[in-house]
């Protein structure tokens, strides 16, 4: 150790004077091998550092704004509270349509990586473009398993919700995956990830699971039959109904409006409904449909209500863009819009 600190001395002091080539870089030896004269008698003057004088980082110690202790603002408090939560689903994984998202006034927002193009390190940017609008983000799995469920949630959303939950044993599974040993199987890299500050929030291990918010959906003609299981699980804080995948399990892919999906869909809320999350139930979460508004779903006894996807939003404004300026050169003489050429245009 001694002709360690030694040698990085002399080479920041005396690396002017060395006999290296050009380009050549110094390397770190020990001292007995500097052979240059000029050296020695310098060399022979230095004394080893005492290690017991080396000055060390007391350990970091967090402030206590930092601790993940429950917060009345968190989702979980606010569902537990009474309160019914309107959010959007963000499929486009554009930090800022994220940022527009949040400063609108949404509870939450859905980063959904199970339909979006988007993976760990792009839901990494849409946390921080909501970080400080202190928005809750939800990160929707691209698929229910172990290793997606432990990369999200090293991120630090507020919610995680895994897809195709068909069964209690699937939910029990789902829990697991979000919860570190003994309780579960969550892999640990606690002392350096994100949703630990990296390390500073000395009490995350102690209450991780508090604010986070664990869902499950149910999209499934199998998964409605079990149902209330599923609600029952412990850890699982909502079931969200699935209506598209839910149709087409019942082969209505093209008419999720259809009466025997909806039937169904009526039949899985009475069995989430049920449940007392107060006593170990499940709040119902969903998506609202043209059909299927989400007053509609408020209405029903829905807690959370997803109304809308940025990318819906932004192709709905852009056909209404396109279609006023269309509608504009057809205008007739008399100043009054051609109902059927706007006809034949939309019909094309």
């Amino acid at each position: 150790m001694a002709s360690l600190f030694y040698t990085t001395a002399a080479a920041a002091t005396l690396s002017p004077k060395l006999p290296v080539g050009k380009g050549q870089p110094l390397s770190f030896v020990s001292s007995k091998s500097l052979s240059f004269p000029s050296f020695k008698p310098w060399v022979s003057s230095l004394k080893p550092l005492n290690p017991t004088k080396i000055p060390t980082l007391s350990p970091l110690k967090c402030s206590s704004d930092l601790s993940p202790s429950p917060t009345s603002s968190s989702l979980k408090s606010r569902l537990r509270d009474g309160e019914t939560l309107y959010g959007i689903f963000l499929l486009s994984f554009s930090p800022t349509l994220a940022e527009i998202a949040a400063y609108s006034g949404y509870d939450f927002v859905v980063i959904d990586m199970e339909h979006g193009p988007g993976g760990i390190t792009e839901s990494l940017e849409m946390l921080r473009a909501l970080s400080p609008t202190k928005t809750p983000a939800i990160i929707r799995l691209p698929e229910s398993s172990e290793a997606w469920a432990k990369k999200a949630l090293d991120l630090g959303p507020q919610g995680i919700m895994f897809p195709m939950i068909d069964s209690p044993k699937d939910a029990k599974k789902a829990v697991s995956y979000c919860r570190f040993p003994p309780d579960g199987i969550r892999g640990s890299a606690h002392a350096v990830v994100r949703a630990s500050n990296y390390g500073i929030n000395e009490g995350y291990l102690g209450n991780y699971m508090e604010d986070l918010l664990i869902m499950c959906q149910v999209e499934s003609v199998d998964a409605v039959k079990k149902v209330e299981d599923i609600a029952a699980v412990d850890g699982v804080d909502c079931v969200q109904m699935g209506p598209l995948d839910l149709s087409a399990s019942l082969g209505y892919l093209w008419d999720p409006g259809h009466k025997k999906a909806r039937e169904m869909l009526r039949t899985a809320e009475k069995g989430v409904l049920k449940s007392n999350p107060n006593k170990g139930g499940a709040f119902l979460a969903g998506f609202a449909m043209p059909h299927d508004p989400p007053e509609e779903l408020g209405k029903r006894g829905y807690r959370m209500v997803s109304g809308t996807v940025d990318v819906g939003l932004f192709r709905n404004a852009a056909l209404e863009d396109v279609r006023k300026f269309k509608n504009s050169l057809m205008v007739g003489s008399d100043g009054e819009e051609d109902k059927d050429a706007d006809e034949k245009y939309w019909s094309e």
